[in-house]
């Protein structure tokens, strides 16, 4: 079927595409996981599928027989497959595709990368390699894998067995992506454990590009003996990234959390210290660390990281809402490490 190029309802992406971009528009919406999982699970059907016997199953209206694909999934591949847009690709468009935030434009277009993010080996809904195509359509120079340490079981956390298993993953995918100008990092979201320890063998993160080192347990913990904890990590010599500092909630489908206690003052201050970004975390159900303390830590003269915490890959754009309150902030890019090239930034967290 021959559609007008400046005909509104043309498409011709494919179906693919177009699974794809439902997919994300919803993720990057925090929409919940079911909403989104048909659309990923008729990518990964019609994938292997010939151009032929495609347009054979769309022209005999059989693609519902194949696993993985029900009456909405077949409708929008029917309609790619076309050359007409999807109505439910149209909705969501209109639904979820215009900003998602004022302000911000500056640093988000210095960004180089994402120093956390997860996938479906810890809490995340993707395959890592479906992680990191999107980060390459998104822009990023790079992207750090940092899926869960072993300690957070309902996080399906890594043991340094998984870790390394994983690792060869990753040089997997790099391989795959050779002469490309992206690179997918090995890293960690590490437990700080009760005592300030991190929960991962000194030889498992001496093998990590990046860490990311957070608090997930004992969130209402005393002041001070949380602040000796978070003092504790933030010296250890391979921690490089403090995330989500105080643990809070404040919308989304898990409720809200009070921040946890501590002294802000002496944790930035070790941040300063021992080098040690802090992380602007861009979740809106988060907006951690709360205003008052980027601002602290902007005047003790910390460094700071806009990060994603992306649990599918459309979460990996949720990197605008950070980048405008670092600008709100006045957060000076220079101070941003993945601002920084890749060589830069793998110098810094391995000096």
């Amino acid at each position: 079927m021959t559609r007008s190029p400046h005909d509104p309802d043309a498409y011709d992406a494919g179906p693919v595409a177009a699974l794809r971009e439902i997919a994300f528009l919803l993720e990057r919406a925090r929409e919940d996981t079911y909403k989104v999982k048909a659309y990923r699970t008729a990518v990964a059907t019609i994938l292997p599928l010939s151009a032929e016997e495609l347009d054979e199953r769309v022209e005999a209206g059989t693609l519902t027989s194949l696993p993985g694909i029900g009456a909405s999934t077949a409708t929008v591949i029917e309609a790619a497959a076309r050359g007409q847009l999807p109505e439910r690709l149209a909705r969501v468009r209109a639904d979820h595709g215009g900003p998602q935030v004022e302000g911000g434009k500056k640093i988000r277009a210095a960004l180089r990368g994402d120093l956390h993010s997860h996938s479906d080996w810890s809490d995340g809904g993707s395959p890592i390699e479906e992680m990191a195509f999107t980060a390459i359509e998104l822009g990023h120079e790079y992207l750090v894998l940092t899926d869960h340490s072993p300690r957070l079981k309902v996080a399906r956390g890594l043991s340094a067995e998984r870790l390394a298993r994983q690792l060869e993953v990753v040089e997997a995918v790099n391989a795959h992506l050779s002469g490309s100008d992206f690179t997918l990092l090995k890293g960690i979201e590490v437990d700080i454990l009760d005592d300030g320890a991190l929960d991962q063998s000194e030889e498992m993160l001496a093998r990590l590009d990046v860490r990311v080192a957070s608090v997930h347990s004992k969130l209402k913990m005393e002041s001070s003996a949380m602040t000796r904890r978070m003092v504790a990590a933030i010296a250890h010599p391979r921690m490089n990234v403090l995330g989500h500092c105080t643990g809070r909630l404040v919308t989304g489908a898990r409720g809200t959390r009070g921040r946890s206690e501590f002294d802000a003052r002496a944790v930035f201050e070790a941040c300063a210290t021992h080098d040690v970004a802090v992380e602007i975390n861009s979740r809106p159900e988060r907006r951690d660390p709360p205003t008052a303390l980027i601002e602290l830590a902007r005047d003790i003269g910390c460094l700071f990281s806009v990060d994603s915490d992306a649990h599918a890959p459309g979460q990996l754009d949720l990197l605008d809402h950070g980048c405008a309150r670092a600008e709100a902030a006045g957060i000076d890019p220079e101070r941003i490490v993945n601002t920084w090239e890749k060589s830069r930034l793998l110098e810094w967290a391995n000096p």
